[in-house]
């Protein structure tokens, strides 16, 4: 059986993953459709930066916006003058750190479907006299509802499976910053590896049965 704290931690860990997917989904929606239509040449280094958190250590994001947000960063400072405090080792640092950390996965989902509708169903928005925001929400949204429910599946998802990132920002605080991943490591470092093996478990058949649904669903999403 999950311990009360393993149940905690599962808990803290799908409100993490449901507001990041949340508000990612806010934020990179405009980010992906200008980076299907744009022309610019800003859209090169645009999309490396989107991308970045792909290649990039987890570490290595999460210690700079560990300076960032911290007392002595712009960030931190702006939130102490606003009487916020500062965001590391509380829950919105960790949702600072998962909407950086999985930015890519849902952009580049969203870019890949608006990119795959093509000029046509603009054109012919536009020849009805469409605005570009009617346009946007009665033609591009529908075509693109796969793309959308998989950037949104696959977000919520990875940002499931953070632990670098989350360790850095949250560190370790029980009921606040403790996830399912930081929970495991817990557990293996107090040698309990019969309660981190029934989380551990839990986490992969949730991902198994995600991914599974994912991949299940995109055949039918064709036709």
């Amino acid at each position: 059986m999950l311990t009360d704290t393993d149940l905690q931690a599962i808990g803290l860990t799908l409100r993490l993953a449901g507001v990041t997917t949340l508000i990612l989904l806010l934020i990179g929606t405009p980010v992906a459709w200008w980076l299907a239509r744009s022309q610019s040449w800003w859209k090169g280094p645009v999309g490396a930066v989107v991308a970045l958190p792909l290649v990039l250590p987890p570490s290595v994001l999460g210690f700079y916006l560990l300076l960032a947000m911290g007392p002595h960063g712009p960030v931190g400072q702006l939130t102490q003058s606003l009487g916020l405090g500062t965001l590391p080792f509380t829950f919105w640092g960790l949702v600072v750190a998962s909407v950086f950390y999985s930015f890519p996965f849902m952009v580049q989902p969203l870019q890949n479907a608006f990119e795959a509708i093509g000029d046509r169903p603009l054109e012919v928005a536009a020849t009805l006299r469409a605005s570009p925001l009617d346009t946007f929400f009665s033609v591009v949204l529908p075509l693109a509802r796969p793309g959308f429910l998989t950037a949104g599946i696959l977000t919520f998802a990875h940002t499931v499976g953070e632990f670098g990132v989350v360790l850095m920002i949250g560190g370790n605080i029980p009921g606040v910053t403790r996830v399912a991943s930081v929970q495991i490591y817990d557990h293996v470092e107090a040698m309990e590896y019969g309660d981190a093996h029934r989380l551990a478990a839990v986490m992969l058949i949730f991902s198994f049965a995600v991914l599974l649904a994912l991949y299940a669903w995109r055949p039918n999403a064709r036709k």
